[in-house]
C-alpha cells in the first residue's frame, strides 16, 4: 500500500518504465504466441496490462483517457505498445492532478471488497508486475529478446563484465 503519491511516482516510474521496454520489444508475429490453446496469447496479456490501467484506476474514481478493456486485441505490437504509453501517461498525470496523500486512504469498492486508494495502486504495480512475468516467458518462446527488470536478463549480463550464469 502507499501512503503518499510521491512514493507511488517513485516506484510506477520503473515500473511504467519497465512494462514500456518489455512492450516495446513485441513484434507482430510474437502477438500470437501462446503456451497452449486454452491460455491467452502474449498479445492478449499485453493488452489486459495496457487495458487494467484504465479499468481497475476509474473503479477508483479517477477519470482519464485510457485504453478501453472491452475492445479486442489490436492487431500490431506498436499500438498496444502505445496505448500503454499513453494510458500510463494519462493515469500519473491525473494522479497528480485529482488525488493528494489524503486521498490514498480513502476506501473505494474494489471487486466486492473495500480497498483504500493506496491499495489499489500497490495491487495495480503488482497486478502489472505478475503479467509482465508472464510475458517474459512468451517473449522468450517467440525468440524476442528480454529486457531486464530486478536485474540483468540473459542477454545483458555481457554488457556487465560479467559471464552469464549457468543453467
Amino acid at each position: 500500500m502507499f501512503s503518499t503519491i510521491e512514493s507511488f511516482l517513485i516506484h510506477w516510474e520503473h515500473e511504467g518504465n519497465s512494462t514500456q521496454k518489455l512492450l516495446d520489444n513485441l513484434t507482430d508475429e510474437s502477438l500470437s504466441t501462446e503456451v497452449t490453446p486454452e491460455d491467452r496469447t502474449l498479445g492478449r496479456i499485453a493488452w489486459h496490462i495496457v487495458t487494467s490501467l484504465g479499468e481497475m484506476m476509474s473503479r477508483t474514481g479517477l477519470k482519464f483517457e485510457a485504453a478501453d478493456h472491452n475492445l479486442p486485441v489490436p492487431i500490431t505490437a506498436a499500438e498496444i505498445a502505445e496505448a500503454y504509453r499513453t494510458s500510463n501517461e494519462a493515469m500519473i498525470a491525473t494522479i497528480k492532478e485529482q488525488w493528494t496523500d489524503e486521498s490514498l486512504a480513502e476506501q473505494k469498492e474494489m471487486y466486492g471488497q473495500q480497498w483504500s486508494n493506496g491499495t489499489v495502486l500497490g495491487i495495480l504495480t503488482a497486478h502489472q508486475t505478475h503479467h509482465r512475468g508472464q510475458m517474459t516467458v512468451l517473449m522468450r518462446q517467440a525468440g524476442l529478446r528480454v529486457i531486464g527488470v530486478y536485474g540483468p536478463a540473459r542477454e545483458e549480463w555481457a554488457s556487465f563484465g560479467a559471464p552469464v550464469p549457468t543453467v
